[in-house]
């Protein structure tokens, strides 16, 4: 059986990128998309185009919603979803606390899928960073750095955060008490619980994650360099079919599906 998806924003760079995919994976069907409504016309050639998710889900049976947008419109895409008992698979980076604790609420009714980063090499570092953090010890400082393209509009990335996020449980920190998203000026000494943050921002860099562990005489350096969003797209279509044979009770995310 193939599986019935919609796609939102289809004419930006991941909706294209997704869009292409599903027209060509013979498991899928690109069955709506959706644009805003100044530019649904330039979609409307894949089939049923609308500017409300909420319209596509009451005509598609059993679709399965793909969600790279923004924050405010995951989180109404997925109310939709929960309402109708769609499957909803979201690679939208800059959610806050407030709008993954209602995902999470939501994924109780229905099967939900989020992750900031949809790459299988991003999942394996988030995996082995906690070994690195344990064996090397708290004698090296903890640094992340991330470069992405000039129209990226949070920062710093969600997958930096989540790197971030990664490296203080596994110190015991608290994040939001350890950050330091700039320097500038006379700081002083680098605290011992301190994790840096540094955005750059430039270009058409598709993302650019590296991990430093400082240490006295010595660093580690473990950089994920994406070439393409086809990677992020894989993932996504990865996470797809993953979930749809998933029942609702919990936010999932890359790592359950690993």
């Amino acid at each position: 059986m193939r599986i019935p998806v919609i796609v939102m924003g289809a004419g930006g760079r991941m909706g294209s990128t997704l869009v292409r995919m599903v027209e060509e994976a013979p498991d899928l069907d690109l069955a709506g998309v959706t644009e805003r409504p100044e530019h649904l016309e330039a979609v409307s050639r894949h089939g049923r185009a609308s500017s409300e998710v909420a319209d596509l889900l009451a005509v598609i049976p059993k679709a399965l919603v793909l969600d790279f947008t923004t924050p405010e419109a995951s989180l109404a895409a997925a109310r939709k979803a929960a309402d109708q008992g769609a499957c909803h698979v979201i690679g939208t980076t800059g959610l806050s606390g407030a709008q993954k604790e209602e995902l999470a609420r939501l994924a109780e009714k229905t099967p939900l899928f989020w992750s900031p980063n949809m790459s299988v090499g991003i999942a394996a570092l988030v995996a082995i960073l906690p070994d690195l953090a344990r064996i090397l010890g708290a004698d090296y400082d903890l640094e992340v750095q991330e470069i992405h393209h000039a129209r990226k509009k949070d920062s710093p990335s969600g997958t930096a955060l989540r790197l971030a996020e990664v490296l203080a449980e596994a110190r015991g920190w608290k994040l939001e008490g350890t950050a330091r998203y700039h320097r500038q000026g006379l700081i002083g000494e680098r605290p011992r619980e301190e994790i840096g943050l540094q955005t750059l921002r430039g270009g058409d860099v598709v993302g650019v994650h590296t991990v430093y562990f400082l240490g006295t005489g010595e660093r580690l350096e473990l950089t994920h360099q994406a070439q393409s969003r086809e990677n992020f797209a894989a993932g996504a279509l990865r996470a797809a079919r993953w979930l749809y044979a998933r029942a609702p009770g919990r936010l999932y995310g890359i790592q359950d599906m690993l």
